[in-house]
């Protein structure tokens, strides 16, 4: 009799199979222009299904996945039985509440429901506030009913707890997790766990390249790499240590595999999903041309041992992490992604705030709060290669962001002076002096923590001091001073 594959509750009513069938390929599969049979592909999902692979993600830049799902559900009988997870994944720049309704219409139209499973939302940049507000509306749709669960995906820990703690209810955070990348495994986990949001992990297989048949394969030219999967997870691969260190962890998977008698891609899957805070894995699929239905199913048919887990523990541990926390890649250098930068997915970055010049050659940018008009400043003043940033308070419109968590505060406000930054055509890397305000004293070395987290390797000359803030919600104040080199 074959194993039954597992269920994750990811809210109450709403379970998934701890092994998602992943949907991106579909993209990779169009390339050429042409878009796939929704119907003939749709049914090469009935037996993932009928094997309990109930789960399936997809985006709605994945090509035609989001089509060729809701036909699946709309035609096939088995398709009721499934729980589709999507995405919105909007250019940056401001949204309105009204793009934010049409983006899951259109979701809705196209996967044949009247009720999204599960969204999930990615934001580009933090350094501009509209990811928090289209958070914001994607929760009135679901107290709406438009939405079953709320998402995100590749939030760092930092943005995430920001978002809980301002009061968006999110069960699930979709990062990179596999053998090569273990930055899940960390503050991740940890925030995560305590906060009831489950790690959806993908990239376990990296693309294929954890697996038997590249043990002892010599390193590939880059011409030889056809899928982007590939082309991503080689630069995953090259930010490990390269070729030799990852061929060092691929050798002891195999031991492994050996040992347990099943696929090494089934120990790299394994060890994934047996990490802290992680419900589920997502396993790429090609659909109608490549099936691993049965292999998946196997997960669920035995479990690491001690002496397993220690052996990959050791392996892993001769890797260099990659950098940053869970969804770097896709804001900062290094830039692992298919193309090695952001050319398959953006045009550009709009300033973040509104900037006016005066006639003294002055810029003044403007974060839209009521305190700018009210007391008549300006977030931040560029004099020529000089750049300064108001005392700023983690205030977005009239609300506080953060809650009655300093260190989300405070990771807010880092985000404003950094959007303050940005539109006058400076960095964080830039700043030359930080003054801090704690509202208590018992706050200091949490907000330090979060300044040390952004300001790492730049290292500013700082001053941190408790003060009666204005305002009865505000725990933390930042102001910063820039000064612009290089131009």
């Amino acid at each position: 009799m074959p194993p039954s594959v597992e269920r994750f509750q990811l809210a109450p009513g709403f379970t998934i199979s701890r092994a998602i069938t992943g949907l991106w390929q579909v993209a990779d599969m169009e390339r050429d222009g042409r878009p796939l049979d929704t119907a003939g592909t749709a049914s090469a999902m009935a037996p993932y299904v009928e094997a309990g692979l109930t789960t399936f993600d997809m985006a709605d830049h994945y090509g035609s996945a989001e089509l060729i799902a809701g036909d699946f559900r709309a035609t096939h009988q088995s398709g009721g039985a499934c729980q589709l997870l999507t995405k919105w994944v909007p250019e940056p720049g401001p949204v309105t509440r009204e793009q934010v309704r049409a983006a899951v219409s259109r979701a809705c139209e196209r996967l044949r429901t009247d009720r999204i499973d599960l969204m999930q939302f990615h934001a580009w940049r933090y350094s501009h506030p509209a990811w928090l507000d289209a958070l914001t509306w994607l929760q009135e749709l679901k107290a709406e009913g438009l939405i079953g669960q709320l998402g995100v995906t590749n939030f760092d820990t930092a943005h995430l707890r920001i978002a809980v703690r301002s009061g968006i209810e999110l069960v699930s955070n979709q990062v990179s997790g596999s053998l090569l990348d273990r930055r899940a495994s960390g503050r991740m986990a940890e925030f995560c766990s305590a906060n009831g949001v489950a790690i959806l992990a993908y990239g376990t297989l990296a693309g294929g390249f954890l697996s038997d048949r590249w043990v002892g394969v010599p390193e590939p030219a880059a011409s030889a790499l056809t899928t982007w999967p590939q082309m991503k997870y080689r630069r995953f691969i090259g930010a490990a240590g390269g070729w030799g260190a990852y061929q060092h962890v691929l050798t002891v998977a195999q031991e492994v595999a050996r040992r347990l008698g099943v696929p090494l891609a089934s120990v790299a899957t394994r060890y994934v999903l047996e990490q802290p805070a992680v419900g589920a894995v997502i396993i790429g699929a090609r659909l109608g041309q490549r099936s691993h239905v049965e292999e998946t199913v196997r997960l669920f048919d035995f479990a690491l041992d001690d002496e397993s887990r220690a052996m990959l523990d050791e392996a892993v541990a001769t890797l260099r992490p990659i950098p940053g926390d869970c969804g770097d890649e896709y804001r900062r250098p290094p830039y692992l992604t298919a193309a090695g930068d952001l050319s398959h997915h953006l045009r550009e970055f709009p300033s973040p705030y509104p900037v006016l010049s005066d006639e003294q050659g002055r810029q003044r940018a403007f974060s839209g709060t009521m305190w700018e008009d009210l007391a008549g400043f300006s977030r931040a003043v560029r004099t020529r290669k000089r750049v300064l940033v108001s005392g700023t308070t983690a205030t977005h419109g009239t609300r506080c962001i953060g809650g009655w968590d300093a260190a989300a505060q405070a990771h807010f406000v880092i985000d404003k002076v950094e959007g303050a930054l940005e539109s006058l055509g400076a960095s964080l890397a830039d700043v030359v002096r930080t003054r801090v305000f704690v509202k208590r004293m018992a706050d200091w070395e949490t907000v330090a923590r979060a300044h040390g987290e952004r300001f790492a390797g730049i290292q500013p000359a700082n001053t941190l001091v408790q003060a009666d803030l204005v305002g009865d919600d505000y725990l933390v104040e930042i102001e910063a001073d820039a000064e612009v080199t290089g131009e």
